[in-house]
């Protein structure tokens, strides 16, 4: 089938890699004319592990291309996916929906047999009649259908995501738009993909309380494991024994800074927003948005307890920067307020993240970025993982040691052994495990010149 993707950012991108890859003709749009240009040269505006090579193969193949013409792209496509940003609006914390009316009133413009016209991007719930709406009032005589498809996918396995999911859902109200749509997602058929057709709202309504849902799971163990670290116990074995439940499973009860990036920040206050004026509050998620906020501010307080209710003067070597680990989005970033808050006290901040240095230094004053981790410990009074990347799990805890100034470690993402990390003689502090035999209780150490 033929295939217009409207944005060709995060969304956009994957999906219209992902689509080309199971023999779609693909055609990305962008106004930004500097990244169509970079992709056609074979340059990703985003870090996403697999994308580079997915895009080369299929832009090669000839089934993926990229331009700045909306008209040339949506004249002749089957199906035109709408993946334009929705970020939320300043004051008010509603989804800003400039972009996907604006993109709306230009497919009208553009449309001329019939068409499936598809909100890709994360809208809230009413948003698919207003796209219908716009499309009707702009083009009357028009032959479409329009369509919600909401995505699910993970930064840093959004490739494996779209090619396996766990669902697919879909909101259509007419046989002809759900045969369009079930021949764009036939190959998943083919590997027995569950897919869930709904009416539109109920897509819409379906996307925002996922995301809220997992939100909610992850505020929850972050909690218990505020109350684990009070009483000695570890949440780690906690979430190991909720998570065995199959009411309640494993995933998303690892406990950490709290959670950012692109998507749960946003949703979730759009949810609770769009709840409010709908007379249906959410009351459960606005508490995870006050008690995320909440948390992430209070991660810096614990470095700061750790170190004996001080650190200024002192080194703070930061391993990671980005939300989460595999991805250089720093949207929401835990860092984003965690770092500024111990520069506020008086520290120091060498930094290091494998991703997101570029964009952290556009977002973050007067922060050293280090060229490994191993140079951001080196001097350093504490050190302090943000970030779980895979590859500070294998760092040589010696080497670290010898590196810094002061053998201390706060570990925001767990992502050490507690006892190694003691019976080696640091003074170690994770995320919901007990206090050791050591306590991070220090002094500033004098200057070396």
């Amino acid at each position: 089938m033929r295939i217009a993707m409207i944005g060709s950012g995060y969304v956009g991108l994957v999906s219209g890699a992902c689509f080309a890859h199971f023999g779609h003709d693909v055609f990305c749009v962008d106004k930004d004319a500097g990244k169509i240009d970079r992709l056609l040269k074979g340059v990703m505006p985003i870090y996403e592990p697999g994308l580079d090579k997915l895009v080369a193969d299929n832009v090669e193949a000839g089934r993926l291309r990229f331009g700045t013409d909306l008209a040339a792209a949506v004249g002749d496509a089957d199906a035109v996916f709408i993946a334009v940003g929705t970020p939320t609006r300043r004051g008010d914390g509603h989804a800003d929906l400039t972009y996907v009316y604006a993109a709306a009133a230009e497919i009208a413009r553009s449309i001329r047999g019939y068409t499936v016209v598809v909100t890709k991007s994360t809208v809230p719930v009413g948003t698919g009649r207003e796209v219908a709406r716009i499309i009707r009032e702009a083009h009357p005589a028009g032959e479409f259908d329009v369509a919600s498809n909401p995505e699910f996918l993970r930064e840093g396995a959004a490739i494996e995501d779209f090619m396996k999911p766990d669902r697919v859902v879909i909101g259509v109200e007419s046989e002809r738009a759900q045969e369009v749509m079930s021949g764009i997602y036939r190959p998943l058929n083919l590997i027995q993909t569950p897919m869930v057709f709904t009416n539109i709202e109920t897509a819409e309504v379906t996307k925002y309380a996922g995301n809220a849902f997992l939100a909610t799971k992850i505020t929850f163990i972050n909690e218990i494991a505020d109350l684990c670290e009070r009483v000695g116990a570890d949440v780690h074995d906690v979430a190991r024994g909720i998570g065995l439940d199959g009411r309640i499973g494993r995933k998303f009860l690892h406990p950490g800074p709290g959670f950012g990036g692109s998507c749960f920040p946003k949703d979730t206050l759009a949810l609770a927003y769009t709840a409010r004026e709908a007379n249906a509050p959410q009351t459960i998620v606005e508490q995870v948005i006050e008690v995320n906020n909440s948390r992430k501010k209070k991660m810096a307080q614990k470095v700061i307890d750790f170190c004996g209710g001080s650190v200024s003067g002192q080194t703070i070597g930061v391993l990671g920067l980005t939300f989460k680990a595999n991805t250089d989005d720093m949207r929401d970033a835990p860092s984003l307020d965690i770092v500024p808050a111990l520069q506020a006290a008086g520290a120091r901040i060498v930094a290091f993240d494998p991703e997101g240095m570029d964009e952290a230094g556009r977002l973050m004053k007067d922060v050293t970025f280090a060229r490994t981790a191993y140079e951001a410990a080196t001097g350093a009074d504490v050190l302090v993982v943000i970030t779980e990347w895979h590859e500070f799990r294998g760092l040589d805890p010696r080497r670290l040691k010898e590196a810094m100034r002061q053998p201390r470690i706060v570990d925001l993402r767990n992502i050490f052994d507690p006892d190694e990390m003691r019976s080696l003689g640091f003074a170690y502090e994770g995320v919901g495990r007990p206090a050791g035999r050591l306590t991070g209780f220090c002094q500033p150490m004098p200057s070396v010149i």
